[in-house]
C-alpha cells in the first residue's frame, strides 16, 4: 500500500487523471459503496449549482439548441416543451414498458417540432432491455412477454427519432453518446452491478463525446435521494472526469435530484420531468452548443 506521504507528494506533481486514480487508491474508494465513496471523494470535488439558458431567449447564430427532459413516465398531456434543434429524453418514458405506453410516448414526441429527437431507455422501459426482459416481465405485470425488438422499433424506426443504446450520433458536428444503464436496484431493466460490469459500459464512451446521455447519474451530481443516500455511479464520474470530459452530461433517474451542476469542466444536467411524487412539475432544461460543422 502506498504511504500517505508518498501519495500526497505524487498527487501534487502528477497529471489530473493519474491524480484521481492515485487518490482513489489512497482513499480506498470502493465503487460498490456510493455513500462511503462520496464521503471520501467530495473533499476533492467541485459541485456548483448553476443555471443554463432561458428557454425563451433567442439562440445565438451558429449554435445548436438542446432541450432536455427525462422520466416523463407517460405524464406528458400538459407538458410544455420549448422549441429547439435537438430534443433529448434521458429514459423512463413509460411506467413499465407496455406497448400502449410506448405508443403514447411516441405519439407525444412526434407532436414536438424538434427536427432531431434523441431517446435513450431507462430502467422503467423494461421491454427495451432484451437481455433481462424475459426474466422479469411477469414481475412487472406483463401477462405475456412482448417482442422486444418490435417494441423498440416503434421508437427507433421513426425518421425524426434517433434511439441510442451504447451508441452515438453527430449533429452539426457535435458528438452525442447515449447509454441506458445504471447501478442495479429492485430488479428493473438496464441494471448492472457496480464496479466492473458498469465500467465495461462506460469504457465504450468515445473520448470525443461532447454530450453524454445516460439514464443514471454519476456520483455527486443530481444523485441525492430523499432518504439522504447517494445513487450515482462512482465509475461513471471517474470516466467522465478522467477520460471523456464531455461538455454536458444529461441524465435523470433520481427525480429529486433535478437540477444543473458543474465540476468546472463538465456541466451535469438531471433533467427529470417528474418529481418524487411522479408529478411532471420540473421544467425542461435548455443549453446551446456552438456548431462544429
Amino acid at each position: 500500500m502506498i504511504s500517505s506521504f508518498l501519495a500526497a507528494k505524487i498527487f501534487c506533481i502528477s497529471g489530473p487523471f493519474f491524480r484521481r486514480s492515485l487518490l482513489a487508491m489512497a482513499l480506498k474508494i470502493d465503487p460498490r459503496d456510493p455513500n462511503f465513496a462520496w464521503d471520501k471523494m467530495k473533499v476533492h470535488q467541485k459541485v456548483e449549482e448553476i443555471k443554463l439558458v432561458d428557454p425563451l431567449s433567442p439562440k445565438k447564430e451558429g449554435h445548436t439548441r438542446f432541450v432536455c427532459i427525462s422520466d416523463t413516465h407517460n405524464k406528458t398531456s400538459n407538458l410544455l416543451v420549448p422549441d429547439g434543434d435537438v430534443l433529448i429524453h434521458a429514459g423512463d418514458f413509460t411506467g413499465v414498458g407496455h406497448r400502449k405506453e410506448v405508443q403514447v410516448f411516441k405519439d407525444f414526441v412526434l407532436t414536438l417540432p424538434h427536427p432531431n429527437k434523441i431517446i435513450i431507455a431507462g430502467n422503467h422501459d423494461i421491454t427495451f432491455d432484451e437481455e433481462s426482459y424475459p426474466k422479469i416481465y411477469s414481475t412487472f405485470g406483463h401477462r405475456e412477454p412482448y417482442n422486444c425488438q418490435e417494441i423498440k422499433d416503434m421508437i427507433a424506426k421513426e425518421p425524426s427519432i434517433t434511439y441510442l443504446e451504447d451508441s452515438g450520433c453527430t449533429i452539426n458536428g457535435i458528438s452525442i453518446w447515449g447509454s441506458p444503464w445504471q447501478p442495479a436496484f429492485c430488479g428493473w431493466g438496464f441494471n448492472l452491478e457496480r464496479g466492473e460490469p458498469l465500467q465495461k459500459k462506460w469504457d465504450l464512451i468515445p473520448e470525443d463525446t461532447d454530450v453524454l446521455i445516460t439514464h443514471g447519474p454519476p456520483i455527486g451530481h443530481g444523485d441525492l435521494c430523499f432518504h439522504g443516500g447517494r445513487a450515482g455511479c462512482v465509475d461513471l464520474l471517474q470516466t467522465i472526469q478522467g477520460r471523456v470530459k464531455p461538455r454536458y452530461h444529461v441524465f435523470g433517474h433520481i427525480h429529486e435530484g433535478y437540477g444543473v451542476t458543474t465540476d468546472g469542466n463538465t456541466i451535469y444536467v438531471n433533467a427529470s420531468t417528474c418529481n418524487i411524487q411522479y408529478r411532471p412539475l420540473n421544467k425542461p432544461v435548455v443549453f446551446d452548443i456552438p456548431n462544429k460543422s
